[in-house]
């Protein structure tokens, strides 16, 4: 099953080897209202992320040959959640996306989506999980052998397969300007994972993503207030920063029978 390494909760790094968690960091964030809401957990210490760690191990398998890779909505309004309803709805034809077990893969299924991206932290480093890769189709993995992270490489490879349209989750403001300026409109793109970013590499992320997750981010949320297209969410808000994102973003307030938003409140502590 191999080495695993994530930022998870509050930028912790984790490790996993063999489906266990043998290393986990202090975080930077505190406090977290998605894990407050979701787990109790009031407090992101190395205890506590410690524990919510391993038990996703041992509830759903992460990181080792028992991994679940198809799941239900976990969120309301997390970026797997997005792109799994995008796919519904005919909006793209494939997602390309990281997890752990499999690194870069390109999926089709919506619950395979939701499966893979809906409880997974940054990955970092993956190690191949035969299990993983065969539930997914060893085609549709960047390369099954070494697993790497690798989102532009990811792309092209769906574009190989001939899809014209897909969502692409990014981690990188440098990935999104370029698969922006070499796919142009044919892709979704939704920056994640954006806690401790630069005012710098937040506007980049307006002016090239589709959709935008605050996380624990600053400048996000202050840029926000010039450049979002729409806010959904008021403690760890998902923004628009394009009519397209705006769009899908719409489509999901209705599916959950919500309206945009207009305000923060009780937001991750600190905000970095």
């Amino acid at each position: 099953m191999g080495r695993h390494v994530m930022e998870a909760l509050g930028m912790s790094r984790v490790v996993y080897e063999d489906g266990k968690v043998v290393e986990v960091t202090e975080p930077k964030v505190r406090k977290c209202p998605l894990f407050r809401k979701h787990r109790g957990i009031e407090e992101l210490n190395v205890d506590t992320i410690w524990e919510n760690m391993q038990y996703r191990a041992d509830t759903f398998g992460m990181c080792s040959e028992n991994r679940q890779v198809r799941m239900g909505y976990f969120l309301s309004f997390g970026i797997s959640e997005i792109m799994s309803m995008a796919l519904v709805k005919g909006e793209v034809d494939a997602v390309v996306t990281a997890a752990d077990g499999c690194g870069t893969c390109v999926l089709t299924d919506p619950e395979i989506v939701q499966g893979m991206g809906g409880r997974v932290s940054a990955i970092v480093e993956t190690s191949p999980i035969k299990s993983v890769i065969d539930a997914i189709g060893a085609d549709n993995v960047l390369d099954p052998e070494t697993t790497p992270i690798d989102i532009r490489a990811g792309v092209a490879l769906a574009d190989e397969k001939g899809y014209r349209r897909m969502a692409v989750s990014v981690a990188s403001a440098a990935d999104a300007r370029y698969l922006r300026e070499t796919y142009g409109d044919r892709l979704l793109i939704s920056a994640v994972h954006t806690t401790g970013i630069s005012k710098e590499d937040a506007e980049t992320y307006y002016q090239y993503c589709d959709i935008i997750t605050a996380c624990a981010s600053k400048w996000v949320r202050e840029l926000a207030q010039e450049h979002a297209t729409i806010q959904a969410g008021t403690s760890v808000p998902v923004y628009g920063a394009s009519q397209r994102g705006r769009e899908i973003i719409l489509q999901k307030l209705e599916e959950l029978g919500r309206t945009e938003d207009h305000e923060l409140k009780d937001g991750p502590e600190p905000l970095l």
